[in-house]
């Protein structure tokens, strides 16, 4: 799954420590949304979006399986 997480974060002058104080998780997390090695948990996707005042489908690039 892409996202943009990387181009919001940076976009609110954010660091990714930052970013992961603020939905209560780790950098390495954020490190591994940002590079697409992630997926996360509806609840972590959900304060990731609430963070950026955007809904989860504007944040989150959902690529259907054919």
């Amino acid at each position: 799954m892409k996202n943009k997480i990387a181009a919001l974060r940076e976009e609110k002058g954010l660091t990714q420590q930052q970013l992961a104080a603020m939905v209560e998780t780790s950098r390495q997390t954020i490190i591994s949304l940002e590079n697409g090695k992630y997926n996360p948990s509806i609840l972590l996707a959900h304060k990731i979006a609430k963070t950026f005042g955007k809904q989860i489908e504007e944040v989150f690039i959902f690529e259907e399986e054919m």
